[in-house]
């Protein structure tokens, strides 16, 4: 009687909210990963090319930071707005607001992990006979893979919470579920939908942070032999 009676008290913590709107929260937080994934998916394709750009041009590369930097500084109601007349009320429209975000990020971390790439790693790779094309895939970018995972995933953590502004066109996954309950301060409907969002954002860069390390188990290595030096360098002492 007390869970059910949590509606009608309007109680922030109700399982008979849960239990009742299930179906409704899972639909809502489907489409926030949905946005989410395709919205940073694109983002890293698109910025990938322009971080080439930035570095193989020095004279490109100021344009391109700044381009991605003022992108980043229009406010989210001032970009759907200007992005409405070509995509109409539509999930493109948020995706597509939400990949402009993200570029200023990518593109500075992939930019970033391409040029710290050591030059001596590169002028080896060239006298094995690499090509620019290689050079770049096998080398340049396994090394770089550091940058452009931290890139991602504050990137992907961003998207989560900005993704929650596509309800003021009602595609905002979870922000749906926010707006919705506003207006008559449904408090168990804003707070579960909240603690899905951050949810979601600790749940995408836990996991991503593995892919990291799965993809760059020599950064393991090197701090294990950092704490082995260490660990040498105290005992000699």
């Amino acid at each position: 009687m007390a869970a059910q009676n949590c509606l009608v008290t309007n109680d922030w913590i109700c399982g008979e909210y849960l239990r009742s709107r299930s179906q409704e929260l899972t639909d809502a937080t489907v489409q926030h990963i949905w946005i989410t994934a395709v919205s940073v998916a694109i983002g890293v394709a698109v910025a990938f090319p322009l971080a080439l750009l930035a570095r193989r041009s020095r004279r490109l590369a100021g344009p391109v930071l700044g381009l991605t930097t003022v992108l980043y500084t229009v406010p989210s109601l001032a970009m759907f707005s200007l992005l409405l007349p070509l995509f109409g009320l539509s999930a493109t429209l948020v995706v597509t607001g939400l990949v402009l975000y993200s570029l200023t990020i990518l593109v500075r971390n992939i930019l970033a992990g391409l040029e710290a790439v050591p030059e001596e790693a590169k002028e080896a790779a060239r006298g094995m006979g690499y090509g620019p094309a290689r050079l770049l895939w096998e080398v340049e970018l396994p090394l770089a893979m550091p940058a452009l995972m931290a890139g991602i995933r504050i990137a992907t953590v961003s998207t989560i919470a900005l993704t929650t502004i596509g309800s003021i066109v009602g595609r905002g996954g979870l922000g749906n579920l926010i707006d919705d309950a506003l207006p008559s301060f449904f408090k168990a409907q804003v707070l579960a939908a909240s603690v899905l969002c951050v949810l979601l954002a600790v749940v995408a860069d836990l996991l991503l942070l593995c892919v990291q390390r799965l993809l760059t188990p020599w950064t393991r290595i090197s701090r294990t032999h950092d704490a082995v030096d260490t660990a040498g360098t105290a005992k000699a002492v």
